[in-house]
């Protein structure tokens, strides 16, 4: 059996980053930066809490799926990211259980980290992604 780790962090869809941070910040929580996740077309900050995350995400355009998804829900929560041993023996256990994966084998990030989303359908209505870090 896999190891779960932690709760990586929370995404939260929002129609301007600068704009939803006072409210994170009132509370005390650390932002960092805000950087560019192209292949996303959209902008992401990050707010430490604890030893996870709040992660602000903001759509560059008006077509991107992240813009689609604000348009027609809202601003608000988008997905758990949860931080795992081994992504590759999860999403092999998933499949074998008949659960649907949006990604059937792990994507890379462009520091080395393996992720992949899990479709809501099989989880009865909330996006996961599961996040593996490199070494």
């Amino acid at each position: 059996m896999t190891k779960i780790k932690r709760l990586h962090y929370v995404a939260i869809v929002v129609d301007k980053i600068e704009d939803s941070l006072s409210f994170w910040e009132v509370l005390g929580l650390k932002f960092g930066s805000i950087r560019d996740v192209p292949e996303q077309e959209s902008r992401v900050a990050f707010l430490q809490l604890g030893d996870s995350e709040i992660e602000l995400v903001e759509p560059i355009n008006d077509s991107s799926g992240i813009a689609r998804y604000l348009a027609k829900h809202g601003p608000g929560i988008h997905h758990i990211c949860i931080e795992v041993e081994d992504i590759d023996a999860i999403l092999t256990d998933l499949r074998g259980q008949g659960f649907r994966l949006i990604n059937p084998v792990p994507q890379y990030g462009d520091g080395g980290e393996k992720f992949a989303f899990i479709h809501p359908e099989s989880t009865k209505g909330v996006l996961v992604e599961l996040y593996e870090l490199p070494g």
